[in-house]
C-alpha cells in the first residue's frame, strides 16, 4: 500500500535539548494515524517537520514521496491543517474567512455554503469569528482545512477542550473524510479518541516512539491478566480466567439470564502508556 508519509530515524535538537530522538513511522493512503503522547512529547514538532515549517536535524522524512524539506506549492495544495494556532481573521465572518482561503486555494466560493453546512455552521455564516464559541471556532478551522478537498489532513489536538457533543461531531467528520479517501495524521493525548478513530497509533514519549500498531493489538499485547469479568444482575462481579475452563460457568450465567454485562481484561491505551513510561498523558 502506498505510504503518504514516511519518517526514518528523524532527530530534532534545539540547542542542547533533544526534541525528537530517532523517530520512524509511516502512514498509508486512506489511514487515520494517531500520534499520542503528553504535552511536550514532540507531537507538534513532528508535524512542523513534515509540513516544512522547521528543518529536521537528521534522518529522513517525506510526504507523497517528496522530501519534507522541499515541499512545493503543488504538494501544499494537497494538504489541510488544523493546528494549535487557528490563524482565523477574528473580525471577519465565517463566510469571509473561508472566502479568503477559497481564493488562496483557487477553489470556487460556491463551495463555501456546502462546507459550512458540513461542519454545522450554516446559521453562523455571517457571524464574526470573534463571536464564536470555542467549539464553533474549531469547526470553522476544520472547514477551512477541508475546503479544497485535501488528500492529507494534519489535525493537531482537534478536539482539545471541546465539550463531548462537539467532539463527537468532529469525530464523525474525520471518519467521513477518511471514508472518502483522505489520509489523516492526528495528534492527541486523548487515548479514548485514538482508540475510536485510528487504524494505527504511535505512543510518543520524550521524543521517542515507545510502541506502535493498531490500538486493539497494542492493548491485547499488554494484557497480562487474561481474565473475564461478569457483572451479574444482582450487582455482584465474578472474575474468571479467560479460557475453556470458564466456559461452562459463563454459559450457566447466560442460561439463568443473570448477566448484566461482561468485559475482558485488556488494558486501555492510557494504562499501556503509563506502564511503559511511568507518565500520565496530561
Amino acid at each position: 500500500m502506498e505510504n503518504i508519509i514516511a519518517m526514518s530515524g528523524v532527530k530534532k535538537t534545539f540547542g542542547e535539548k533533544t526534541a525528537l530522538d530517532g523517530v520512524s513511522c509511516s502512514v498509508a493512503k486512506g489511514e487515520i494515524f494517531g500520534l499520542l503522547g503528553p504535552s511536550g512529547a514532540g507531537k507538534t514538532t513532528i508535524i512542523r517537520i513534515l509540513t516544512g515549517q522547521i528543518k529536521r536535524t537528521s534522518g529522513e522524512a517525506s510526504l507523497f514521496g517528496t522530501d519534507a524539506g522541499r515541499i512545493t506549492d503543488a504538494i501544499y495544495a494537497r494538504i489541510g491543517m488544523v493546528l494549535d494556532n487557528s490563524g482565523l481573521y477574528t473580525r471577519l465572518s465565517c463566510y469571509d474567512n473561508l472566502a479568503i482561503f477559497a481564493e488562496i486555494y483557487g477553489v470556487g466560493k460556491d463551495n463555501i455554503p456546502r462546507v459550512l453546512e458540513k461542519v454545522k455552521l450554516s446559521e453562523a455564516a455571517r457571524r464574526a469569528a470573534s463571536k464564536l464559541s470555542k467549539g464553533m471556532t474549531q469547526r470553522l478551522v476544520l472547514a477551512r482545512a477541508i475546503m479544497h478537498g485535501p488528500q492529507l489532513l494534519f489535525l493537531d489536538e482537534p478536539t482539545s477542550g471541546l465539550d463531548p457533543a462537539t467532539a463527537v461531531e468532529i469525530h464523525e467528520l474525520i471518519l467521513e473524510l477518511r471514508d472518502k479517501g483522505a489520509t489523516v495524521f492526528l495528534t492527541t493525548h486523548n487515548m479514548e479518541e485514538a482508540a475510536k478513530l485510528c487504524d494505527n497509533v504511535a505512543l510518543l514519549n520524550d521524543g521517542k516512539i515507545v510502541e506502535y500498531g493498531p490500538p486493539g493489538d497494542i492493548c491485547r499485547k499488554y494484557n497480562t491478566q487474561k481474565s473475564v469479568t461478569v457483572l451479574l444482575t444482582g450487582g455482584s462481579e465474578v472474575t474468571l480466567p479467560n479460557g475453556p475452563a470458564s466456559a461452562a460457568q459463563i454459559a450457566g450465567y447466560f442460561i439463568d439470564d443473570a448477566v448484566a454485562s461482561i468485559r475482558s481484561s485488556e488494558p486501555t491505551l492510557e494504562s499501556v502508556f503509563i506502564s511503559l513510561t511511568g507518565r500520565k498523558l496530561v
